[in-house]
Formats: structure tokens, sequence, C-alpha cells
């Protein structure tokens, strides 16, 4: 693919799309593929998380290790690990591909360096963070108040 064709690819992903078209372009100057065979590990829950991976290809089982049952299938133009692009962390889920897949990693110091240089965008990152924050709080008291 074509830095063009990366860029209209992460104009797609939702968190990407906030950043921009001139901080898209930074960003896709420095990501690297990722094949993953059917059934192996993109990261294992307890890795040290440095990257988020843009699925580009194929499908992956993210699941959380804590023994819920909580699980999610990224497909195409989904990001996985995003909060590894904003924090030092460990992985909280294992993902695991479920065909031949193809990812795209962004490091968490390009992503860094990318929002260093597009204060504006990072502006936006943040504004979108704080609200889905926000929401997931407003959430978990109605859960909690539903369960009193």
């Amino acid at each position: 693919m074509s830095i063009e064709d990366d860029v209209a690819f992460f104009e797609r992903v939702p968190t990407l799309r906030l950043l921009g078209r001139e901080a898209l372009r930074n960003l896709a100057f420095g990501t690297e593929p990722r094949e993953v065979a059917r059934n192996e590990a993109l990261f294992r829950a307890g890795d040290t998380a440095d990257a988020g991976f843009v699925v580009q290809s194929g499908s992956f089982r993210v699941s959380a290790e804590d023994g819920g049952h909580q699980e999610v299938i990224a497909g195409p133009g989904m990001l996985i690990g995003e909060l590894a692009l904003m924090v030092p962390m460990q992985r909280p889920s294992t993902a695991v591909a479920l065909e031949y897949s193809v990812t795209i990693r962004i490091s968490r110091s390009l992503f860094q360096r990318v929002l260093e240089g597009h204060p504006d965008a990072a502006q936006r990152l943040r504004d979108d963070l704080a609200s889905r924050t926000s929401q997931a709080a407003s959430e978990l008291l109605l859960i909690g108040g539903k369960l009193s």
C-alpha cells in the first residue's frame, strides 16, 4: 500500500480519524505491517504494551484473562490496544488471529511524536477520550444503581 492508501485507511478508523489527514500522513510513514497466522497470538495478557494495532485484514478474538467471559472480535479497520498508544502498561487481554491476518503496528513513541507535532490533533483526541470516559462512568453509575 502507498502512504496515501494508508492515510485513507486510517481515516476510516474512529480514533485515528480524529488526528486529521496531515497527522495521519506523518503516522503512516513510521508504521509497520505485521502478518499473523491463524491461531497465533498478536499479544498476550501481561505482555508489555508498547504499540497499538490496526487490523488491515482478517480478524482477532480479543479476550480478557481475568476469568470473565468478555471477548470482542476485531476485524478490518478496528484499533486494538488503543490505550497502549498513550501510556505504558501491561496488556489486559490476549488477541489471537481467527484467520491469517495483517495488522499495522503503531508504536507508542511514533504516536506520541505525531501528537507533539500536531497539538490540534492531540486536543481532539484528548476531548474524545474525555467524552468516552465520562460516558463509561455514567453507564457504570446506572448499572450500579440497578444492582443496589
